[in-house]
């Protein structure tokens, strides 16, 4: 793979463009969701654990090369060609650029750690089943999740429902795939809950699951530190408490230091000088039997986070309802984040 990173690079490197069209050409050609970069991206997952290190730095080196190289070209065609490019039916009230939404680029941002660390995207189906969202994950046929009053049911039937978490992605993996599994599953979630400043009836959750062998609480440990870490800086540290789950075992609460008191203590901590982030665990045997994995032979840990609960952290957003109702003025905020 080094090769055909290296053979993009040089392509790249002589690559020209005369004008904006073949400019565009080349952004589609190496920077599209088909694109080559993006094509040796999905291919990381078939890298050996021991070289995954150094084709992941690598892989994120030519994709910045890819997209400086590309902006170069687009600001020297436009040079060049600026006179064959002037609109004259264009106004003249300059044109307002919009901004992506806090929550894409907090997500994006999940996304890109754990892809550095061999997880791949696993997506699944928002309206799910009984089977996926609660049978297999454990849950009792008497827990409040399966209430109408905390769950979204389609039609009244209680074996069709809004999913109220992304865990059902991990189940549909885990009966479809053998391990190894080392996946990230991002996506939108239902709940029937009151709308107000601190919750809502829809939200958005990332998950992450790793199956395989010999897999230990350690891991699970080590691959929060580096994510708390990479997200909100080096000085970060790390607690877990203990707490439960119906679908791991053991489980935990991950709290972070407050970087606002360095751990001192303050009102946005509660003087505790911590705060939550998300929930964690070793995946429940029952879960992994139920998916039709051996649980003797195979272990796994999963974690779970909010969104909008990480981008409040990094943001200091304090009202939920803000993320949903377009507001140019509060996503205007956002601009210099994109």
């Amino acid at each position: 793979m080094i090769n055909k990173i290296n053979e993009i690079r040089a392509e790249l490197m002589a690559a020209t463009a005369a004008n904006a069209a073949e400019v565009e050409a080349l952004r589609i050609k190496y920077l599209s969701k088909k694109g080559a970069v993006s094509a040796l991206m999905a291919d990381f997952r078939n890298v050996p654990a021991e070289q995954k290190r150094e084709i992941g730095q690598a892989l994120n080196e030519l994709k910045t090369f890819a997209t400086e190289r590309i902006n170069e070209l687009r600001d020297n065609a436009g040079n060049e060609g600026s006179a064959e490019l002037l609109d004259l039916t264009r106004t003249e009230a300059p044109v307002r650029l919009g901004t992506r939404h806090p929550l894409s680029l907090v997500r994006e941002q999940i996304i890109d750690i754990f892809r550095r660390l061999g997880f791949t995207i696993a997506e699944g189906p928002e309206v799910e089943d009984d089977w996926h969202v609660f049978e297999a994950l454990n849950f009792a046929a008497d827990h409040p999740a399966r209430d109408m009053q905390d769950t979204f049911f389609v039609a009244r039937n209680p074996e069709v429902l809004l999913r109220t978490h992304t865990s059902s992605v991990q189940t549909r993996v885990m009966s479809s795939q053998k391990p190894p599994i080392r996946i990230i599953c991002p996506g939108r979630v239902y709940r029937n809950e009151a709308i107000s400043a601190r919750a809502h009836c829809f939200f958005h959750q990332v998950e992450a699951l790793y199956v395989d062998k010999n897999v230990t609480f350690a891991d699970l440990r080590q691959t929060l530190l580096y994510f708390a870490r990479e997200m909100f800086g080096p000085q970060t540290d790390i607690r877990l408490r203990p707490s439960y789950f119906p679908f791991t075992e053991p489980s935990a609460e991950m709290d972070i230091s407050c970087d606002l008191c360095g751990g001192k203590g303050c009102s946005f901590c509660k003087g505790t000088g911590w705060v939550e982030i998300l929930g964690c665990g070793m995946v429940d045997p029952a879960v992994l039997e139920a998916c039709g994995i051996d649980s003797k032979e195979y272990s796994g840990f999963a974690l779970g986070m909010g969104v909008e609960r990480i981008t409040n952290l990094k943001y200091r957003v304090k009202d939920l309802r803000l993320f949903s109702e377009n507001d140019t003025r509060f996503l205007e905020e956002f601009t210099a984040a994109h």
